[in-house]
């Protein structure tokens, strides 16, 4: 097959980036669920951020902490509306600027200054410990902020003697529809999707916000059947401290995250030499000989059943167990047959009589 992720179920959290991040997926043949965990809300009052730049103008700080992309280009732009732009310009061209990655950096370059470091984590923790080593104690530090305050940042600056700004020029918000977002968080509970992704640390924690008292369930499946699959470190963080293994590329970047899914994912598929074919189950299909046979919820969970003990009989009874709730013997002969109509290949389930069913394997 030429589509890698054919077969595979994938959610994505992000908002401001998820169509692009979703043809990146959708090209590579997997199926996508959006659901936007949160969204990128413009202070609607501005209050905060001119007093900051007042501050920074009266103040002209030594050193300029750029955490994003947007955030620079959005405390430029409401300047510039102010009549500030140029000078705004002109003090944080006289400071240290650390762009905390390559997206802030590209915002301060685009606006005709000059970053002077960067760390390669992207994390705020290894930028206050280059700052302290470079040494904060009687300077001024303008925080361009990411979204929501980051006082474990501020606080240990301001403990190494600095004067922090705050400069707040976006916050996040719940999403304008969070109907999409809790269908994710039973998709994942339920083990329906394949992996998840994650653009941000904030999406992380919103996700369990929404799950509630199903977080735990949540978690359960990201540690064991749903892969998490993170842009970068900073994402990654409040799901390693859950325990969650995930997936990263050493360079946040959208592609280079796509890449480490195709990678990891087909490799996760469980392959089975059943009567003379190779059968290898993927999130919602499975692959006969080299071909995609994509299935319904309940064909796929009996066959997720009998593939877990290939060769084993599994009764109806066994079987009704993997099917929703409601469901009686006569859902599992019907789940069986649809099975075997969507494989469409004789002899891969077969029927022991009074017993139940059975994948045999070579």
């Amino acid at each position: 097959m030429s589509d890698e992720l054919s077969g595979f179920t994938i959610g994505v959290t992000a908002d401001r980036r998820r169509d692009e991040l979703a043809s990146l997926l959708e090209r590579r043949g997997a199926r996508i669920v959006l659901a936007p965990a949160l969204r990128i809300v413009p202070i609607a009052d501005d209050t905060e951020l001119r007093a900051a730049t007042r501050a920074c103008l009266d103040t002209p700080p030594d050193i300029v902490m750029a955490n994003t992309g947007i955030g620079m280009r959005g405390w430029l732009e409401a300047a510039e509306g102010w009549g500030l732009g140029e000078p705004l310009r002109a003090v944080l061209a006289g400071a240290y600027m650390v762009a905390r990655g390559p997206k802030a950096r590209g915002a301060i370059r685009a606006a005709g200054l000059q970053d002077q470091w960067s760390p390669d984590s992207e994390s705020c923790e290894e930028v206050v410990e280059h700052l302290k080593e470079y040494g904060v104690a009687g300077k001024t530090i303008a925080m361009q902020l990411h979204g929501d305050r980051q006082p474990e940042c501020s606080d240990a600056l301001e403990a190494a003697g600095a004067r922090v700004i705050e400069v707040p020029v976006y916050r996040w918000g719940p999403p304008t529809d969070p109907a999409p977002l809790h269908r994710l968080v039973d998709l994942i509970a339920g083990r329906l999707v394949d992996a998840v992704t994650f653009t941000s640390a904030p999406a992380v924690s919103a996700l369990l916000r929404a799950a509630g008292p199903s977080a735990d369930s949540v978690l359960d499946a990201m540690r064991h059947d749903v892969l998490a699959a993170c842009v970068g470190p900073v994402t990654a963080a409040p799901l390693r401290r859950h325990n969650v293994p995930v997936i990263a590329p050493t360079r946040a970047r959208l592609g280079a995250m796509v890449r480490t899914l195709v990678d990891e994912l087909p490799q996760r598929a469980l392959n089975l030499k059943i009567a003379g074919h190779v059968l290898t189950l993927r999130g919602h299909a499975a692959v006969i000989d080299g071909e995609l046979k994509p299935l319904a919820p309940a064909p796929m969970a009996v066959l997720r059943a009998l593939a877990a003990t290939p060769g084993r009989v599994l009764s109806r009874a066994a079987l009704l167990r993997t099917l929703p709730r409601g469901a009686d013997e006569h859902a599992v002969e019907m789940a069986v047959a649809r099975l075997r109509a969507g494989l469409g290949t004789p002899g891969v389930v077969q029927t022991v009589v009074k017993r139940g069913y059975r994948l045999p394997v070579d």
